[in-house]
């Protein structure tokens, strides 16, 4: 059977993308691989033009808010992150097989309010599961940080709240 089409995703819309584990298997807990997927994250960055305007690795899925640039398609970007952490992954474990569940769960944001209510529940997600207060393996702190080689930069957050 073939997949369903996912219909246009073309550049400069932005969506908000949640991307879980099979059977939601706890393997993202550890902080070694959180840290491993910010990485393939950010190598993706350096791959694909997107600006990523906020993440969270969580224990079995992942949150990003996210804008594909140019003619490459968030398809193509997840995709790519998703395999060649798989590949990591499975190499550190010395397994074979997926890790990932379904492709992927995107919704394209519709305005300002619905960008700001996406931040910020992508945010307080750690918070909400009781993970810890500051979370390390999330936008909001490469932001407060100053950490841009994965997060689009703060002036640029800033000019796409209020100019939405």
């Amino acid at each position: 059977m073939a997949r369903k089409n996912r219909g246009d995703t073309s550049h400069g819309d932005t969506y908000y993308v949640t991307v879980k584990l099979n059977q939601w298997v706890m393997e993202l807990k550890n902080s070694d691989i959180k840290a491993l997927c910010v990485q393939v994250i950010a190598e993706a960055h350096q791959k694909y033009d997107f600006k990523l305007w906020n993440f969270c690795i969580m224990d079995n899925h992942i949150h990003v808010l996210i804008t594909p640039e140019k003619d490459v398609s968030l398809s193509v970007i997840i995709k790519w992150i998703k395999m060649v952490f798989a590949i990591r992954w499975n190499k550190l474990h010395g397994v074979k097989g997926h890790l990932w569940g379904d492709r992927f769960h995107a919704r394209m944001i519709e305005n300002r309010e619905d960008f700001l209510r996406v931040f910020r529940y992508i945010n307080q997600n750690p918070v909400k599961a009781g993970l810890v207060r500051q979370w390390i393996f999330g936008g909001l702190y490469h932001y407060l940080h100053k950490i841009v080689c994965i997060v689009t930069t703060f002036l640029d957050l800033l000019a796409q709240i209020f100019t939405q």
